[in-house]
C-alpha cells in the first residue's frame, strides 16, 4: 500500500514537468490550482480557420503581405503561433488571437461580439406608426441625432477673430471665419461625420413637417433621399456664404470624423468646379463580390424595366454598365487563387497580381464620372453614377482647400481626404489618418471560429489611390502640424491656422 501511495505521489509531482512537455506539442495541460484542462489543439485549428478565412475574404491581404504594407505577415504569423504554444490557458490563446488581429492595424478588420443564442423565437417589432407620430418622435425613431461631437477637432472658436457663422446645431455644420495674424480671413467648416443620420435633427425636424405639409402623410424612405438632398444643400449654401465673402481659402475640418457613407464621395464634387473621379474599387474575389455583382445586376435591370421610354443614350449606358457587372462576375472563379504564400514571404504590391482582387468598377458605382446631364434622365444617371444626386451642388466653392485631418479621421472621411488631395484640388494639414480606408461594399455575416466563437468582420472592398497605392495605408498631411512639448490645444490652433496662411503666400494673392 505504501509503495502505491508513493507512485501516486511521484506522478503528481512529476505531472506539473509532463504537462509543460505536453504544452510544446499541442497536447492537454493542466495549471496548477485548476481542475479543468486546457485544450491547446482547438485554438490552433481555430487560428488556421481564421487565416484561411484571410486568404479567401479579406480586401487587404495582399496590401498587408507587401513591403509596402507595413506588416511583416510571416513574423505576425510566428509570433501568433509561439503564443498559442506558450499559452497556458484559455485567455492566453484568445489573446493571441486578438493580437494577430491587432498586428495588421486596419480598423475594419475587428472582433464583433459574440451573441448569445436566442431565447425564442425572432420576430421584428411592429413598424412605428409614423402619420401618429411628432416630428421630434418620428426622426428619433428614423435614428437622426448627433451622436458626434459638434465642436471643431481644434478649438479654432476660441482665437481672436474668429466669428462663428453656424453653431452645427440649428443648422448642420458648424462653420465660422477666422482671421491670421497677417489679417487673412479663411473660412471653416466641419463635417463631424459623412452620415446624415449623424447631424443634428433639425434637418429632419423641417423635412417631416415639410412632407407632412405636401403630402399629407410620412413616407420614410421619401423622407431620407429629401433630408439627404438638404444635407448636401446645407454645406453648399455654408460654401456659397464663404464665396460671397470671399475668404481666402477653406478649411474642412474632418479631424475625428470616423466615416460613415458614400457621402465621403460625393461631398467632394462641393469643393471644386472641376472634374473630379472616384477612387477605383477592389473586391476580393470571394461571396461578397458575388453578391454585390448580383445586387447591382438587380438593380440596374430593374432600372432598365422602369424606364422603357428612356433615351437611347441612357438605354445603352444601362445596357453597358450590366455587360460589365456579368463579366466581372464571370471572372470570379479566375481569380480565385491562392493566397497562403502570405505567411511565407513577401511580395511586391501589385492588385492585378496574385491578389484574389477584381476590379468592381467605382465608389460613385459603374463609372467614376458622368458629366452633368449627359444621359438626359437623372434618375437614371444617379444608378450608374451615384455621386449624380449632387450635381445641382458641384462647384459651390472654387477657391483653394485645405483638409484638417488627425489619427482618428478614418473609412470616408479618409477617401473623401484623398480623392480632394489626389485631384490637386485639397492640400491635407494637420495629422495622418487612422489608416481605415476602404470597408464594406456587401454586407456579410463575420466568420466564426469553431471552437472559441470568436467573431470576425472581414473587410471586402479596396479603395486605390491615384499613385495605385491601397487607401489603407492612411493619408499624410502636405502640412504636418502634430502636437508640440508642451503645447495646448489652443496653440495648436493658432499654429495651424498661420501655417495654411502662409502656404496661401503672399497676401492679396
Amino acid at each position: 500500500m505504501r509503495v502505491t501511495l508513493l507512485l501516486v505521489s511521484t506522478v503528481l509531482l512529476l505531472h506539473p514537468l509532463l504537462a509543460a512537455g505536453g504544452e510544446a506539442q499541442g497536447n492537454l495541460a493542466v495549471r496548477p490550482g485548476l481542475a479543468r484542462a486546457f485544450e491547446r489543439d482547438p485554438w490552433l485549428q481555430d487560428y488556421a480557420q481564421l487565416k484561411a478565412r484571410l486568404e479567401q475574404s479579406y480586401a487587404n491581404l495582399a496590401w498587408f503581405a507587401s513591403p509596402q504594407g507595413g506588416v511583416d505577415l510571416p513574423a505576425l504569423d510566428r509570433r501568433t503561433k509561439r503564443s498559442l504554444l506558450a499559452a497556458e490557458n484559455e485567455e492566453d490563446a484568445k489573446a493571441a488571437l486578438l493580437s494577430f488581429i491587432a498586428g495588421f492595424h486596419d480598423g475594419h478588420l475587428a472582433r464583433v461580439e459574440t451573441l448569445l443564442p436566442a431565447t425564442g423565437p425572432a420576430a421584428d417589432p411592429p413598424a412605428p406608426e409614423w402619420d401618429r407620430l411628432t416630428a421630434v418622435d418620428g426622426c428619433a425613431a428614423l435614428g437622426y441625432a448627433p451622436v458626434r461631437s459638434i465642436p471643431f477637432s481644434l478649438p479654432f472658436e476660441t482665437l481672436n477673430g474668429t466669428a462663428l457663422e453656424s453653431d452645427g446645431i440649428s443648422r448642420p455644420f458648424r462653420a465660422a471665419t477666422l482671421t491670421s495674424t497677417r489679417g487673412r480671413k479663411i473660412g471653416i467648416v466641419r463635417i463631424a461625420r459623412f452620415r446624415e443620420q449623424d447631424s443634428p435633427p433639425s434637418l429632419c425636424i423641417q423635412e417631416w413637417a415639410a412632407q407632412k405639409q405636401s403630402a399629407g402623410h410620412i413616407n420614410p424612405d421619401a423622407l431620407k433621399e429629401k433630408i439627404s438632398t438638404a444635407w448636401f444643400r446645407a454645406l453648399a449654401d455654408q460654401l456659397a456664404r464663404f464665396q460671397k465673402e470671399r475668404v481666402s481659402a477653406v478649411i474642412v475640418d474632418i479631424g475625428g470624423n470616423s466615416g460613415g457613407n458614400d457621402t465621403g464621395d460625393w461631398a467632394t464634387r462641393l469643393f471644386t468646379p472641376r472634374e473630379v473621379h472616384s477612387a477605383r474599387l477592389y473586391m476580393c474575389a470571394s461571396s461578397a463580390a458575388e453578391g454585390y455583382f448580383n445586387e447591382q445586376l438587380e438593380e440596374l435591370r430593374r432600372a432598365l424595366e422602369k424606364h422603357p421610354g428612356a433615351n437611347p443614350k441612357a438605354k445603352a449606358a444601362l445596357g453597358a454598365a450590366i455587360a460589365r457587372f456579368e463579366q466581372r462576375k464571370a471572372g470570379l472563379v479566375a481569380r480565385k487563387c491562392d493566397m497562403s504564400w502570405v505567411w511565407r514571404e513577401q511580395r511586391p504590391w501589385n492588385p492585378a497580381g496574385t491578389s484574389r482582387l477584381v476590379e468592381a468598377g467605382f465608389f460613385s458605382g459603374e463609372v467614376g464620372f458622368l458629366p452633368p446631364g449627359d444621359l438626359g434622365d437623372e434618375g437614371l444617371a444617379a444608378r450608374i453614377y451615384w455621386a449624380a444626386s449632387v450635381d445641382p451642388f458641384r462647384g459651390a466653392w472654387s477657391g483653394p482647400v485645405y483638409v484638417l485631418t488627425d489619427g482618428r479621421t478614418a473609412s470616408s472621411a479618409e477617401m473623401f481626404a484623398a480623392v480632394l488631395r489626389d485631384h490637386g484640388i485639397a492640400r491635407i494639414v494637420g495629422e495622418r489618418t487612422a489608416g481605415d480606408g476602404g470597408g464594406f461594399m456587401f454586407t456579410e455575416s463575420p466568420v466564426e471560429l469553431h471552437h472559441s466563437r470568436l467573431r470576425f468582420r472581414l473587410p471586402n472592398c479596396v479603395r486605390l489611390r491615384a499613385d495605385g497605392t491601397n487607401e489603407v495605408a492612411g493619408i499624410k498631411p502636405d502640412i504636418p502640424v502634430l502636437p508640440l512639448q508642451g503645447e495646448g490645444p489652443r496653440s495648436r490652433a493658432a499654429r495651424l491656422l498661420e501655417l495654411v496662411d502662409l502656404d496661401l503666400g503672399p497676401l492679396g494673392k
